[in-house]
């Protein structure tokens, strides 16, 4: 009973301080949240105001929400927080939101983030794909699923294509038909906008001036007309000359021409730095191994793996 007690005054005590509301939970299939927030993210803004947005999704119109825009722009916050504000309603916590209207879920289904299992053998696209495969398997017309970026960690038309295959899977109300909100950098994939009627496209907004990208926090609807790596890279510290660089090569891949080498300053022999050298039975068989690999032609994630590897094999 005191276990209990405490829970419940320490939800009260958290609504109060921070202005959450009473949502009204039914038995409705829809979710409208209007002003949500994250309840952890703007516990940590510093006295910055964390910029709140709305939620629709049901099983009609509004089932499954597309969102794109570029890196640290705020989808991934945006979605945890629907994710949240929906499981603490069902627990029967205010939510932090200007209002809320929830109908009961049966399940909350994530595949958000990257991880590996190496030990076993699992690079993070094979985790992501069980991942999806389970959630697939569990999820019904009744749950909510949080998809973040499926498909980016394998080839470019592989991971659009797998990605294009679920949305239709989960629209389709025969296999799924459960509420979705699914964050792409796929810009293609909001053309199911106009084939599908039950998908619509949301991005976060933000401004460009000049080189300057500027978060506006805000979802919107429509695609996002860019992904803004390159700027998204700036501000992350990449040096000024790989910024420059993507820029040539983003230029010459739009026009279609190819992507001329680049022109690399070479050091004096003098400068060079010493180079590291290995135990002699490993360096052989490590020597042979980088001499075998084509860079040009590895994915992050079989580098990741060689990476591994080689380590491995050092080690023994």
């Amino acid at each position: 009973a005191v276990a209990r007690l405490d829970v419940y005054c320490s939800l009260a005590a958290v609504a109060s301080a921070n202005g959450y509301c009473r949502p009204d939970v039914g038995l409705s299939d829809g979710i409208t949240i209007r002003d949500g927030r994250h309840p952890v993210v703007e516990q940590l803004m510093d006295g910055a105001p964390f910029v709140s947005n709305d939620t629709t999704l049901d099983c009609g119109e509004n089932q499954i929400a597309i969102i794109t825009g570029p890196n640290m722009a705020g989808k991934s916050t945006y979605m945890r927080q629907t994710a949240l504000i929906v499981l603490m309603a069902q627990i029967g916590s205010f939510v932090p939101a200007a209002s809320a209207c929830i109908g009961v879920v049966d399940g909350i289904y994530t595949r958000v983030g990257a991880s590996d299992d190496l030990a076993s053998g699992q690079s993070t696209f094979m985790v992501e794909m069980t991942e999806v495969a389970q959630i697939m398997k569990q999820a019904t017309s009744k749950s909510l699923l949080i998809l973040d970026e499926i498909g980016r960690g394998t080839s470019t038309f592989d991971g659009m294509s797998i990605a294009r295959a679920v949305l239709e899977y989960i629209a389709d109300k025969k296999r799924v038909g459960a509420k979705t909100l699914f964050a792409t950098h796929y810009h293609e994939l909001t053309a199911l906008e106009d084939t599908l009627s039950n998908v619509k496209n949301y991005n976060i907004a933000c401004k460009k001036r000049g080189d300057e990208l500027i978060f506006l926090r805000r979802i919107v609807p429509g695609g996002a007309d860019d992904s803004y790596g390159i700027e998204v890279s700036k501000l992350a510290g990449v040096p000024d000359w790989i910024i420059r660089r993507a820029r040539q090569v983003l230029e010459q891949l739009e026009k279609g021409r190819e992507v001329a080498p680049a022109r690399v300053a070479r050091q004096k022999q003098e400068e060079t730095a010493p180079q590291m050298t290995f135990g002699s039975a490993a360096a052989s068989e490590i020597e042979a191994a980088l001499r075998a690999i084509d860079v040009n032609t590895l994915t992050p994630i079989e580098a990741m793996n060689k990476l591994y590897e080689l380590k491995t094999l050092l080690k023994d």
